[in-house]
């Protein structure tokens, strides 16, 4: 009889008690650290490797190491209830406040309706057009009035910053704003916080409370730093700085934002911060725009600029019990949508487009900042959290850099070609070129003087932006051909990285490996490793090309987020400080669906706490955008003697991808796309769902056991189970060179790939030379049998880390008409090693 002991150090075997001394505990943890889940054959390694547990078991050494997982489990878990406890009391104090501001807004709405019913009684003109939202927003109108003039000294800027945190705070926790939950958004342990979008004001306001396990004066040192995380910012000016009497300081600045698209000029701002501690030891930052009535230091008009207005906002940081903070966002502005076309007006008339870019994106960077102050502070490629927080900024902003192509960075218009469509821009400042030229391992160096940049803009009509991006991302041979100009092989010449994503000759398919992504996934940064790329006839041999990417946008549900799919040429060695050239594409949703069911709803908190809540993929409340603006930016590292011609094939070639988006986006019209919202599989193989069906009968007749927990929700649910089962699944064609077809999450994140990428894996390259001896040998059972049982061993994933796993099982997959259509492997209790 074999059992563990409760401390898990020792094992009892056959009536004797055995206690592992600690240098054996010490060097069992060693490789716990390093392999979790051993299997027999790893066991057995361990024993021969290290002398000192040579008097153990393989029996014993499985049952330590299954006490191990274990108490990490219960370690882990006990963490995360703490975690989810703290955040469920911060949350409960948060709706307690939500539900006395809700009160008074009540209280100060029946106020209102009876000054309104009296006034209409006493007048007499109650058949006029006088509406009870009019009268409640009139109080909202007073609040946001030009403030008489007054001193521009010190005097006078402290009263205009106390009005702006009376007036912040009153957006904040009272009733100044009517808020209304912003669809899609649920409170909760896990969510981003309790998000709402304004209602019936002036301009338009986001307002977020949440939870982050920061100090507050971490907290406002992360957000008064805007160009870190907020996307849209190019800089942010510190023009004075005036401590005041409370210990505060009143600090004047100049803000200036990225235009999102090449339609539209980019915004700045003239304004006042003020920062203070209130008596219950809240921090408070707070920010408005100072304007020529109120006799601020102000800014002159900056050409290609339009002057915007921030309202008073900002943030309120109260210390929680227990560690972190509890914090209030308000973002209030007005965009002066006047200046720009009609058809982006809604654009700048959007408060969840304003919430999804800058007051979410402060909660989630202080949430990743969070993080990372965690012991697992270094992630894949051996890179840390803040370096590849660095890249994907420095991806971001260049792109943004290029896509409003401002004098004082360089940049100088081209004429154009007789057409309008495209506009190309060249940089020859040196801080551009800084870094540019560099050597390359087909004996070659870049010598580019300078950087061209073609963009362009395009109306796409019912194609939803996060399913088009996720065809460009993972589709790339559409709209990357082969049909690039003769040029393009010379302009290669300087340098193989100076044509980011050109159509390349020989283009043998795109591997993508993931690198990191924020908490909640929605944003990503990967390599995408471009295989077999040639460009005759100087090169004999074809090679890799590397390209770091950043892709955020991709979930439907996500109103007002933009879809952006940005990336830059990287070289083998991929330094940090690595000079990029962005490019990519940008999808702008235009016309999303309301953002409130009424004008007069409130924000029901309780209710989107409830188990009943509509899903998300419940058609009466998905993302139904008819209309978005797809923004192109290309840049070419060039020689400046070879400008026209490089000019012209930038045209040539940024026309050639917007003839094929538009061609995608007609195959990807709702008429075109599936139950589902997403793509129709390829020609030749089954719809997801059908083909989990036949993976889970199969399973079934030669096993007789069932795969999953048996369910009568449709086959919908057996893709959905199949999808979460914790062990790695995946299917192989049945060809000569079998190649994987399908793998469930466990599966991908087994080889480290994508759904895409996965089809250019075969199953030889998984297996070592043992396991595919072993394949071999059991291959002839699984074919006349139909199933067979491997035993454990070592696999390789698509970026060279091994796995081990305990044991698989194979079968074969059987269609409606009882032919084998593939073979699915069931790889059990797998890990890195």
């Amino acid at each position: 009889m074999e059992m563990a002991c409760k401390d898990g150090n020792g094992v009892m075997d056959n009536g004797k008690y055995v206690r592992y001394t600690p240098e054996q505990v010490e060097a069992l943890e060693r490789v716990y650290y390093e392999c979790p889940k051993p299997s027999s054959l790893r066991r057995q390694q361990i024993i021969r490797e290290c002398p000192i547990l040579s008097n153990i078991e393989p029996k014993q050494i499985k049952v330590w190491f299954q006490n191990r997982r274990c108490r990490e489990k219960q370690r882990k878990e006990a963490s995360r209830l703490h975690a989810v406890n703290r955040k469920l009391t911060a949350m409960n104090k948060l709706l307690m406040e939500e539900n006395d501001r809700l009160q008074k807004q009540v209280s100060h709405l029946v106020y209102e309706n009876g000054c309104f019913r009296r006034h209409t009684q006493n007048s007499g003109l109650a058949a006029k057009d006088t509406s009870c939202e009019s009268v409640v927003t009139s109080g909202q109108q007073r609040s946001t009035s030009q403030h008489p003039p007054r001193d521009a000294g010190p005097a006078g800027l402290l009263s205009i910053a106390e009005e702006t945190l009376t007036e912040f705070l009153s957006k904040a926790t009272g009733t100044a704003v009517e808020w209304v939950q912003m669809p899609g958004m649920k409170p909760g342990p896990d969510s981003n916080g309790i998000i709402a979008i304004s209602h019936g004001c002036t301009g338009v306001a986001a307002r977020a409370c949440g939870l982050v396990g920061l100090e507050p004066t971490r907290v406002a040192e992360i957000l008064k730093d805007r160009p870190a995380w907020y996307r849209d910012c190019r800089a942010v000016d510190v023009l004075n700085v005036l401590p005041t009497a409370n210990g505060g300081t009143i600090e004047l600045l100049y803000m200036q934002l990225y235009a999102p698209t090449t339609l539209a000029p980019a915004r700045d701002f003239c304004l006042i911060r003020y920062t203070s501690v209130m008596e219950d030891g809240s921090l408070v930052v707070c920010e408005r725009s100072l304007t020529n009535t109120q006799n601020g230091t102000s800014m002159p008009p900056v050409q290609t600029f339009v002057r915007a207005e921030m309202l008073p906002s900002g943030y309120l940081i109260r210390p929680c019990e227990g560690g972190g903070s509890i914090i209030h966002i308000v973002d209030h502005v007005n965009l002066e949508a006047w200046s720009v076309p009609e058809v982006l007006r809604s654009l700048y008339e959007s408060s969840s487009a304003l919430a999804q870019r800058a007051t979410m994106a402060a909660l989630r960077q202080l949430r990743q900042i969070a993080q990372e102050v965690t012991p697992t502070n270094v992630t894949n490629w051996g890179r840390r959290p803040a370096a590849l927080r660095a890249l994907s900024q420095r991806l971001s902003r260049g792109f943004n850099e290029a896509l409003n192509g401002f004098n004082d960075e360089g940049w100088t218009l081209l004429g154009n070609d007789g057409m309008d469509d495209i506009t190309i821009l060249v940089n020859s400042s040196p801080e551009k070129l800084m870094g540019l030229n560099l050597s390359f391992s087909n004996g070659f160096t870049s010598v580019s003087n300078a950087v061209m940049c073609a963009k362009a803009s395009m109306l796409l009509q019912n194609v939803p932006p996060a399913i088009l991006l996720r065809f460009l991302r993972e589709h790339r041979s559409e709209w990357a051909d082969n049909t690039i100009d003769a040029y393009s092989a010379a302009a290669v010449k300087i340098g193989p990285f100076s044509l980011p994503g050109s159509r390349v000759c020989n283009f043998g398919g795109q591997v993508i490996l993931p690198l990191a992504h924020t908490i909640e996934h929605e944003e990503m940064l990967e390599v995408v490793k471009l295989e077999g790329v040639g460009h005759p006839p100087e090169d004999m041999m074809p090679r890799d090309v590397l390209l770091l990417q950043l892709c955020s946008g991709m979930d439907e549900n996500a109103m007002g987020s933009f879809a952006e799919l940005i990336f830059a040429p990287i070289d083998g060695s991929f330094a940090d400080d690595a000079p990029l050239l962005p490019s990519g594409f940008r999808i702008i949703p235009l016309d999303s669906r309301k953002e409130a069911s009424s004008p007069n709803r409130t924000l029901d908190l309780a209710s989107s706490l409830e188990a009943g809540s509509k899903p998300m993929n419940d058609p009466s409340v998905s993302n139904g955008a008819t209309r978005s603006v797809m923004t192109i930016a290309f840049e070419f590292a060039f020689e400046s003697h070879m400008q026209e011609n490089v000019a012209s094939m930038a045209r040539q070639y940024i026309r050639s991808i917007i003839s094929s988006v538009q061609r995608v986006a007609l195959a990807l019209s709702p008429s075109n796309l599936g139950s589902h919202g997403g793509l129709r599989p390829p020609l030749g193989t089954p719809e997801a769902h059908t083909l989990a069906q036949w993976i889970c009968r199969s399973y079934r007749c030669y096993m007789a056991v069932d795969l999953l927990t048996p369910c009568a929700e449709g086959s919908e649910s057996f893709l959905k189970s199949l999808w979460h089962y914790s062990d790695a699944i995946m299917c192989c064609s049945l060809k000569a060179l079998p190649v994987f077809t399908f793998a469930n999450q466990a599966g991908l994140d087994m080889l480290e790939t994508t759904l895409v990428a996965l089809q250019d894996i075969t199953l030889e390259k998984i297996f070592d030379d043992h396991g595919r001896k072993s394949l071999y040998s059991e291959f002839p059972q699984i074919m006349q049998q139909g199933f067979a049982c491997l035993q454990g061993g070592i696999c390789m994933s698509s970026m060279g880390r091994p796995v081990s796993y305990e044991r698989a099982v194979a079968w074969k997959v059987l269609n409606e008409e009882e032919n084998v259509h593939c073979i699915c492997f069931m790889f059990i209790n797998w890990s890195f090693v």
